[in-house]
């Protein structure tokens, strides 16, 4: 039996690691810019962080914070307040390509992340008129 993937990339403290990382990213650079913004639009970065988290620990395979907190992982429900355009899901992608870089973690397990990400950030894309945003 496989060992669940959040505890290939170092258990909950390499997680925290991983989302750190991945907000300082979007915090402090250019990459980052489009989703500062969203961010400052939601709950912010502080909760983003927190929140990322727990979402994150139950996806890989370990405790459901989240859904112990939250009683659902419907990623629709969870981005319904923010317009998300096909940009900010690139970024999105871009500014996490960064963080698993920085933490060293490479390898087919974690090639299958990544196109996991890249399918539910386009599946997450909104209709951003409906927000009197142009649409692209």
């Amino acid at each position: 039996m496989q060992k669940p993937l959040i505890d290939r990339i170092g258990g909950e403290d390499g997680l925290r690691k991983l989302v750190e990382d991945f907000y300082d990213i979007i915090e402090f650079s250019e990459d980052g810019a489009r989703l500062r913004k969203l961010h400052a639009r939601g709950h912010g970065l502080l909760h983003s962080r927190v929140e990322q988290f727990n979402f994150l620990s139950g996806f890989l395979g370990g405790r459901r914070y989240y859904l112990e907190k939250h009683r659902h992982m419907d990623l629709r429900r969870m981005h319904d307040h923010i317009p998300v355009s096909a940009e900010t899901a690139e970024d999105w992608l871009r500014c996490m390509d960064q963080a698993l870089e920085k933490n060293g973690l490479f390898g087919p397990e974690i090639d299958d992340l990544r196109a996991t990400f890249r399918r539910i950030c386009m599946m997450l894309i909104n209709d951003l008129t409906d927000w009197g945003l142009p649409q692209r």
